[in-house]
């Protein structure tokens, strides 16, 4: 499961890394991957998906993103983590992904938020 797993996370073409809904679900599932959102700490406090930890983009740095796991972005609608990614990758982290749909898809599909 855990392989096929990171197969789904790593097999979006060069530029395009993101990640689906599945997976993102399947991510959170099984903690494979660090889910950062890139939020302001106060939309952080109103509800997140658990586990996540908070980066915010005002004063997002890449060094402090982890580094024991794949990384997947997130945001309200997918803006601020695309925004987000493309830092990190020109920062040299070819290990991170952004969960497009964000917060406002996960809720959509029925994900559960936590405070």
């Amino acid at each position: 499961m855990l392989g096929n797993l990171m197969g789904r996370l790593f097999a979006q073409p060069a530029g395009d890394e993101v990640v689906d809904f599945e997976t993102f679900r399947d991510l959170v599932r099984t903690g494979a991957a660090a889910i950062v959102d890139v939020r302001e700490p106060h939309e952080f406090a109103s509800g997140h998906v658990e586990g996540a930890t908070n980066l915010p983009l005002s004063r997002f740095d890449p060094a402090d993103l982890p580094t024991d796991r794949p990384v997947v972005l997130m945001c309200l609608s997918g803006a601020r983590s695309a925004q987000a990614q493309s830092i990190a990758r020109g920062a040299g982290r070819a290990d991170v992904r952004n969960y497009r749909e964000s917060l406002n898809g996960w809720r959509a599909r029925g994900g559960r938020l936590v405070v």
